[in-house]
C-alpha cells in the first residue's frame, strides 16, 4: 500500500504564493518514479477538480497553466505544487492524488491512492 501526506496549505493574500508538498510511501512503493503523481482540488459545493499531473509529461488544467508549477524530487518521494498568482477562486482542498504508470489523467477516479488533503484559503 502507497500512502500519501500532503503539506504546506495555509491562509495567503490574493497574489500571494504557496508551496504544498506530497510525501509517497509505503511497503510496496519502491520509487516515485514508478508513480503519476497529481493534483487535484475541490471547493466547497463543487466538485473535486484536476489541477495538473506529472508522469510521463506535465499536464494542467487551464485555470491554474501559467501560475501553478508541479515538480518533483524523487530522492525525497516527494512532488510539489508551487503555486503563484493566487486568487480566491484558488481557495478550495487540495489534494495529492497517485496511480502506478506514466499516463496523467484528469478524471480522479481514475486514481485510487489519495492523500488527506490540505486547506488552501486565499483572501481578497
Amino acid at each position: 500500500q502507497v500512502q500519501l501526506v500532503e503539506s504546506g496549505g495555509g491562509l495567503v493574500q490574493a497574489g500571494g504564493s504557496l508551496r504544498l508538498s506530497c510525501v509517497a510511501s509505503g511497503r510496496t512503493f519502491n520509487s516515485l518514479t514508478s508513480l503519476t503523481m497529481t493534483w487535484f482540488r475541490q471547493a466547497p459545493g463543487r466538485e473535486r477538480e484536476f489541477v495538473g499531473g506529472s508522469g510521463g509529461g506535465t499536464y494542467y488544467a487551464d485555470s491554474v497553466k501559467g501560475r501553478f508549477t508541479i515538480s518533483r524530487d524523487n530522492a525525497k518521494n516527494t512532488v510539489y505544487l508551487q503555486m503563484t498568482s493566487l486568487n480566491p477562486e484558488d481557495t478550495a482542498v487540495y489534494y495529492c492524488a497517485a496511480r502506478f504508470g506514466t499516463v496523467v489523467y484528469s478524471i480522479n477516479w481514475q486514481y485510487d491512492l489519495w492523500g488527506q488533503g490540505t486547506q488552501v484559503t486565499v483572501s481578497s
